[in-house]
């Protein structure tokens, strides 16, 4: 019998390119104007207030970062992978019900940074009551942002970023000008904007946030949150016990030439962080339409990724000697130049291997990825205490990227035995029985009875994306295009 290859028109190729391509724009613009916004409230806090409340507010900025991490891990991240590009009538139930449970974060964590700043008391606790208020509207606006990009409406996304730069920073200055410089109240105008930012989300998006529909989506996703959020934290904490270990050792100074390095990779950083929020739902959607090219997807993304970030460093390593190194840090870049190179490397192997770490979320493989970031974690925290042993902040930076290109050579790993599991690489796939029925999808729910999260249930073999714990029927009923199940 005679196979007729079929032709696709370059036209839907190149829709396809520009389709990619804007969404790729509108992440990186996003990214961009959250990050300027947060850079310029640190700087205008730093020379507004001084060394003591600048200190206050870094303090309650470090704590608001683990609080995102958490909300990211519970509420966004099951979004990205069940969630993208799925009809609109889905998207809202689905995403009132992440919404709602980035709410309840914001409101649990703040609940806790209200009595860790009565009881600290002093400028500290005053930044800490600030965020306590603050802290609901600024997890809330951060879902809100990444809920946009998985249906694909990136530029609300960055239309909700630039308002909530429109309210905040005119409200610092007001405060400037007033006399009320105090951090309690520059933290107020910081979650200010977010605030005006949540209510103007919830107008784009047609739906509001559901603290009772949070109850229900973190039973629902309890397979992938509690392991999103443990990977998240995770990591995050490791960080930070690297950054106090090395200070205790070789002193703060050393810890500020490493951050300098680190800042000059700062607007690579930006494109990376844009790039990332369109790839998990590009990847979580061609898992299901096409297995095979969701990995080709993988690669193409580390690959791209590492090239541009392999040209940066080249064009940092290159400029710097030549006056852009004093430009950027003053009397810093010359202890810091050393320190680009390895700081480079780290950021390179993250590059590396984004690809599989993205494909570990979009297929639902939290377990594996979880078991990656707390591994990578864990030597990457050892390696570093031991080149601060040895007391040397290049040796430290290196051994720290060694670390992670390991973390990266074990995302890969996993990633390959996640499609091999699930059938994607073909021979890997699990084995039926002949006359048994297909499995049902599994990926999107506990079980196909709990389908009241997407919709959607189908019946056959288990897609690529679908990873999780196989259903108990084995004939699933399938609804009509766009009906829910009750």
């Amino acid at each position: 019998m005679a196979v007729v290859a079929r032709r696709f028109p370059v036209s839907a190729s190149w829709h396809q390119v520009r389709r990619v391509g804007s969404r790729l724009s509108w992440g990186v613009a996003d990214q961009g104007a959250s990050s300027l916004t947060n850079f310029l409230l640190n700087i205008f806090v730093a020379r507004t207030l001084g060394a003591e409340q600048f200190g206050a507010f870094t303090l309650a900025y470090v704590t608001y970062g683990f609080a995102i991490n958490a909300s990211r891990g519970l509420s966004i991240e099951p979004l990205l992978v069940r969630f993208s590009g799925t009809d609109m009538k889905t998207w809202r139930r689905a995403a009132s019900g992440s919404t709602g449970t980035a709410l309840l974060v914001g409101v649990v964590t703040g609940i806790c940074a209200l009595a860790a700043g009565i009881v600290m008391g002093g400028t500290t606790g005053l930044a800490f009551v600030g965020l306590g208020l603050m802290l609901p509207s600024l997890m809330l606006q951060d879902s809100w942002r990444y809920a946009f990009f998985a249906v694909g409406r990136g530029y609300q996304a960055l239309i909700n970023d630039v308002l909530w730069a429109v309210v905040e920073i005119p409200a610092l200055l007001v405060l400037k000008a007033t006399g009320h410089l105090n951090v309690f109240w520059f933290v107020l105008a910081w979650g200010a904007g977010a605030a005006v930012g949540s209510g103007a989300a919830v107008l784009q998006a047609r739906t509001v946030p559901s603290l009772t529909r949070a109850l229900s989506w973190l039973v629902t996703h309890r397979d992938l949150g509690p392991r999103f959020l443990l990977e998240n934290c995770g990591g995050n904490s490791a960080d930070t016990l690297r950054s106090y270990t090395v200070s205790s050792l070789l002193g703060v100074e050393s810890v500020g030439y490493m951050q300098a390095a680190n800042v000059l990779m700062g607007p690579f950083k930006i494109l990376s962080f844009g790039v990332g929020m369109i790839t998990i739902p590009d990847i979580a959607a061609l898992m299901h339409r096409a297995p095979k090219k969701a990995l080709q997807y993988c690669v193409a993304a580390s690959i791209g990724m590492s090239a541009l970030g392999a040209l940066w460093t080249v064009a940092l390593l290159m400029a710097l000697p030549l006056g852009v190194g004093h430009l950027m840090l003053g009397s810093l870049w010359e202890k810091a130049y050393p320190l680009v190179l390895p700081t480079a490397l780290t950021v390179l192997s993250g590059c590396a291997g984004s690809g599989a770490s993205t494909g570990l979320h979009a297929m639902g493989a939290a377990k594996r990825s979880l078991r990656v970031a707390l591994t990578t974690a864990a030597i990457s925290l050892s390696l570093a205490l031991a080149g601060a042993l040895l007391g040397s902040m290049l040796i430290t930076l290196y051994f720290v990227a060694a670390a992670n290109w390991l973390g990266a050579v074990l995302s890969w790993l996993q990633l390959r035995v996640a499609m091999h599991e699930t059938g994607t690489l073909g021979s890997g796939g699990r084995h039926r029985k002949p006359g048994t029925a297909d499995p049902p999808a599994s990926g999107f729910a506990e079980n196909a009875a709990d389908t009241p999260a997407t919709g959607i249930a189908v019946s056959g073999p288990a897609p690529a994306g679908s990873y999780g714990r196989q259903a108990r029927q084995a004939t699933p009923q399938v609804p009509r295009p766009g009906e829910e199940t009750s």
